[in-house]
């Protein structure tokens, strides 16, 4: 079945209608993901922009010192605790099954599910955030930051750990709740919910870090998670039949189904953690730079969450209804749309961020403790990390449509030879950056990008097999439109700032970026690009109603 620009045309006028509360037992797919991913993408923009806002706060008000280093490696283990037990891998297994149980009509038995899982994570979170907490100081010695060899600073770092451990607990049950509200297509609040852990954040170092110091940073964290599960509960108490259980579903085949189904993806997400792992007990060897790669990574997944995740968010739950229903053809156009048009965004995103790098980074960041010597260590390893966002956006995509076909261990076995290969590059690439003079954590995100790029390819020569085809010659004609459409912009971007040496670091960004932004989209329309038809149905759609 050919894919072509009628089916852009088609999800546009989709989208034009969809005022209308009234839907079709067997609703359009992409009619589903398209408004989901538009309220996504609205609320992922105001999140983004909050967590800008608390990161730019954190970075001035403790520079690339011994404070933030504390801090950025504090927060990495709660971060890998989470995301083993809760995060991708439990959500990847839990959304595909609980969405079955709904496409049947079976609710009672998915809030059982839901119930159990709820319960279970966390069981398990508790017990092993409170053995981490009790071993704090030698988590860090050992396994976080090696490199730190202030004993003050080491004891900072533990003090802060204690004090975030309690967040994974929380964000466990809320990351339950996100994948409960998406799989009725609830995607408002827990879009959403990001937003509020950078409110917490934003609390923290403006009203308790005066008072406690670090500490107060640690507190806006937990204080930050709790109000990530809180912004979700009006919604979940709306939702049809729900009932809690205080059972572990030990008996339930779903329960059984899940855990068979996250054991591969659990492997996949411990060798990612442990790849993030390392590259932290590699910066710790280098002042700043634990802070730099933190801050430079967080940087490069603020176009890819607006771009990338919020239609792999929206995309899940459809994808494991197409599955449920048989239509694999549906699934395989909604796919290649997505695809398609990601790609046609986050190109150019790519580029504007390498070759602007040092003026957002000093606009965006310098300030306060954090100087000039700060801003390059920060946009040296953006240029690494900017190059792989296609490649990470591929990814995000990919890779839910492989959850929503119940099959873990394909993306997985690719994660984990990619991930392999980045944790080598990793050593590889230090070594060799300190031997040619340059700054060693810059090969750390070499090493991630590299390995992201081949995790793409493996990805998505699978999923061709998988499902019969992925239209990749309708793909690669968007991506040629796209390309073209974006090295015009970069010599516009180049020129501009060739024009502007000596020019102050605002104006450089700022009009660096309207330039890219206004080359690419008359290139783009002179292209007649149909990706810009959906995109100017889904900014139609962030504009408020004016409907009674």
């Amino acid at each position: 079945m050919p894919f072509t620009q009628t089916d852009f045309r088609l999800l546009t006028g989709i989208i034009r209608r969809m005022e209308s509360t009234e839907t079709a037992s067997m609703p359009n797919d992409n009619r589903q993901i398209a408004r989901a991913a538009g309220t996504i993408f609205l609320a992922m923009i105001i999140g983004q922009v909050l967590s800008l806002i608390s990161s730019m706060l954190i970075t001035r008000a403790f520079g690339t010192g011994a404070s933030n280093e504390a801090f950025f490696a504090a927060n990495r283990l709660p971060d890998i605790i989470y995301n083993l037990v809760a995060g991708g891998a439990l959500a990847s297994a839990f959304i595909p099954t609980f969405t079955t149980l709904l496409t049947r009509g079976d609710r009672k038995t998915a809030w059982r599910l839901a119930s159990a899982v709820v319960n279970l994570v966390t069981l398990i979170l508790t017990l092993i955030c409170l053995l981490t907490a009790i071993f704090a100081p030698w988590v860090v010695k050992t396994i976080l930051a090696p490199g730190f060899s202030n004993e003050s600073t080491i004891l900072l770092t533990a003090s802060l750990l204690r004090i975030q451990l309690i967040a994974p607990i929380i964000f466990g049950i809320s990351g339950l709740l996100m994948g409960i509200l998406n799989a009725h297509q609830s995607f408002l609040w827990p879009a959403l919910a990001p937003a509020m852990y950078s409110v917490g954040k934003i609390i923290g170092v403006l009203f308790l870090v005066p008072r406690f110091g670090p500490q107060g940073l640690a507190i806006g964290v937990v204080l930050g998670a709790l109000m990530h599960g809180l912004i979700q509960l009006p919604a979940l108490l709306k939702l049809p039949e729900r009932k809690y259980d205080l059972t572990l579903g030990l008996s339930i085949p779903e329960v059984r189904e899940v855990a068979r189904l996250m054991g591969p993806r659990l492997i996949g997400v411990s060798i990612v953690q442990l790849n993030f792992l390392i590259n932290t007990r590699l910066a710790s060897n280098w002042e700043g730079a634990v802070t730099a790669i933190s801050v430079s990574f967080a940087l490069m997944l603020i176009p890819e969450a607006a771009i990338a995740q919020a239609a792999a968010i929206a995309a899940l739950p459809t994808f494991s209804a197409q599955v449920a229903r048989g239509r694999p053809e549906e699934m395989r156009s909604s796919l290649a749309l997505l695809l398609r048009t990601v790609i046609s965004l986050a190109l150019p995103a790519s580029l504007g961020l390498i070759l602007l790098r040092q003026p957002l980074v000093a606009l965006i960041y310098q300030g306060g403790k954090f100087d000039a010597q700060s801003t390059q260590l920060v946009a040296w390893a953006l240029l690494f990390y900017a190059a792989g966002l296609v490649f990470h956006s591929i990814v995000e995509i990919i890779s839910r449509a492989f959850y929503a076909l119940h099959d873990t261990l394909t993306p997985v076995t690719v994660g984990v030879v990619a991930m392999s290969l980045n944790i080598g590059l990793s050593f590889l690439f230090t070594w060799l950056f300190g031997q040619a003079g340059w700054m060693p954590h810059g090969g750390l995100a070499l090493a991630n990008t590299l390995a992201t790029a081949l995790e793409s390819v493996g990805l998505l020569i699978f999923m061709r097999k998988r499902i019969g085809g992925l239209h990749l010659k309708v793909i690669g004609e968007g991506v040629g439109k796209a390309g073209l459409a974006t090295l015009v912009m970069s010599l516009a971007v180049a020129l501009w700032l060739s024009l502007t040496h000596g020019v102050a670091n605002w104006v450089v960004a700022l009009a660096g970026l309207v330039v890219g932004v206004v080359v690419y989209l008359l290139v783009m329309i002179l292209l007649k690009a149909p990706e810009l038809q959906i995109l100017n149905t889904l900014l139609r759609r962030l504009k408020p109603s004016t409907r009674k």
